[in-house]
């Protein structure tokens, strides 16, 4: 089943850049559900595999294109795995997402962040063609929890994670580096490697 233009349902553009850049030896054209103007549909799901292939679902629905949507979080040791698929919500203001104010949350409930907690990163992709069938692609990465936040790069929660074998946290690191080890880069190759096999 091979894909001319891929959807990439998101409208975060921190997301886009880093889809754009992983997939950019692809013979693929990428759009966004910005470019379709898509409504974000809510996440009703509680598993990051039910709300990826919700988001596929809805993009895929509306455009008639392949759809590949993901679904990340942090999941934080100490918290019993929260945020996790929670993780965009814990930054939701009245008018819109904040993730300082989820990574304050995180330290405050904690009761402090001193370097020994662990966490990881999950990411899942779900790609949904229009016929219907599905396709799921999963990553993870493991590091420890750092404070204060550390870096301007990267999106979500980077400025307070530094991988496993790491002294920089996701948010201090280039973007070529972080693109190399992140939970979603981990997730993209499975796609890649299923693109490649199925071309």
């Amino acid at each position: 089943m091979s894909i001319g233009t891929l959807l990439i349902a998101t409208h975060n553009q921190g997301k886009m850049i880093e889809f754009t850049d992983m997939l950019s030896g692809l013979d693929i054209s990428l759009k966004s559900a910005t470019d379709f103007d898509l409504p974000e549909p809510t996440e009703t799901e509680d598993t990051f595999v039910g709300n990826a292939l919700l988001k596929a679902h809805v993009a895929c629905k509306a455009t008639g294109l392949p759809a590949l949507a993901d679904d990340s979080g942090l999941s934080v040791d100490a918290l019993d795995g929260a945020p996790g698929v929670y993780s965009a919500r814990w930054g939701e203001t009245a008018t819109g997402r904040d993730f300082n104010i989820a990574m304050e949350r995180v330290n405050k409930e904690i009761g402090g962040i001193d370097g020994t907690q662990t966490a990881h990163f999950t990411a899942v992709l779900a790609l949904v063609y229009p016929d219907g069938h599905e396709e799921i692609f999963d990553g993870k990465l493991s590091g420890n929890l750092c404070w204060p936040m550390r870096g301007d790069r990267g999106h979500g929660y980077d400025p307070i994670f530094v991988p496993v074998g790491f002294k920089t946290s996701c948010a201090e690191m280039l973007m070529e580096t972080k693109n190399k080890i992140s939970h979603r880069a981990i997730a993209i190759e499975k796609f890649k490697n299923y693109l490649i096999k199925n071309a």
